[in-house]
């Protein structure tokens, strides 16, 4: 297996393209409403924000392996473990995945550094306070991951929507607009909803070994209930972002990507279990990539109107 394979599997890179499109939007948002664009620092940028998404999946992995959560999950028939793996079955030392853990965070603030320099204060405030919230999720003394009160949740809005959309953004134009708020709320309420429904499937095991997700404090039942919330909230914040100038008005056709999504929690309604509790983790992954990109040709859209 090639060293480019093992890292795409062990940094659970799949999950990257979430980021991806939040710094696309947000620099589009540049593009469209200011006409101002950077490749330079697009790619920056990009880099930087794919970096720190990587090292807070990564410290994840390695402080939840440390605590024992993971393991628990591994070796659990109440369980599906939705770590990389490769601290559990021993495919990378703790040593050689802490490694690769620290230079992501490395990378993160070589770019952080050289784009507050091209484009100001900004990049260090949300590049600050993004980087403090990746770290300290589940690393002491804070870990609020570990706590169930919706700080996590709270958390992978601000982290993996509103900051790299905003950040994006400011980064080409040196200002912030109001709209961005609203531009991102769909992919960061998305990729939470993604994120929550993951819990489900090592819920019982995290409750184990002291790890309180929203899903452990709350229940099975009442947390799937959550879920529900939590994608109609997205799905209104869509509407929202139409109604602010965010999106054109053929923006509500990002709608249609949920409904597969919806099918499935009418499905799950009367019969959940692991099995369904993990086709609905990849299915909630599947929608958010799909909204975020019907919203980026959206845009597109919108300025190849404008230009004619």
């Amino acid at each position: 297996m090639s060293k480019w394979i093992e890292f795409t599997q062990a940094s659970r890179l799949h999950f990257v393209p979430l980021m991806i499109i939040c710094v696309v939007q947000g620099a589009l948002a540049a593009w469209i409403w200011n006409d101002q664009f950077s490749v330079i620092i697009f790619l920056l940028t990009l880099i930087g924000s794919s970096a720190i998404h990587i090292f807070s999946m990564m410290i994840n992995d390695l402080w939840d392996y440390r605590s024992g959560v993971d393991v628990a999950a591994y070796q659990s028939d109440e369980s599906i473990s939705t770590d990389s793996g490769y601290l559990t079955t021993g495919k990378w030392s703790e040593q050689t995945f802490a490694r690769v853990t620290w230079s992501m965070l490395a990378i993160t603030i070589i770019c952080a550094v050289t784009l507050y320099f091209l484009s100001g204060w900004g990049v260090l405030l949300l590049g600050g306070i993004g980087g403090l919230l990746a770290l300290f999720y589940v690393v002491p003394p804070v870990k609020y991951g570990y706590i169930g009160k919706g700080s996590s949740e709270l958390a992978h809005v601000l982290c993996f929507g509103v900051f790299p959309v905003m950040g994006a953004y400011y980064v080409q134009t040196g200002h912030f607009d109001i709209r961005l708020f609203f531009l991102s709320l769909p992919m960061g309420l998305l990729t939470t909803l993604t994120f929550f429904n993951h819990h489900f499937l090592h819920w019982k095991t995290d409750k184990k070994v002291g790890k309180r997700t929203l899903v452990v404090v709350w229940g099975e039942r009442k947390s799937f209930r959550f879920s529900i919330v939590l994608l109609c909230l997205a799905l209104f914040s869509i509407l929202i972002c139409v109604l602010v100038g965010g999106l054109p008005i053929y923006g509500i056709l990002a709608l249609l990507t949920a409904i597969p999504l919806c099918r499935m929690y009418q499905h799950m309604k009367n019969k959940r279990n692991l099995q369904t509790h993990q086709q609905l983790l990849w299915l909630s992954l599947r929608t958010s990539l799909q909204c975020g990109t019907v919203m980026i040709l959206v845009l597109l859209v919108g300025r190849w109107i404008w230009i004619i």
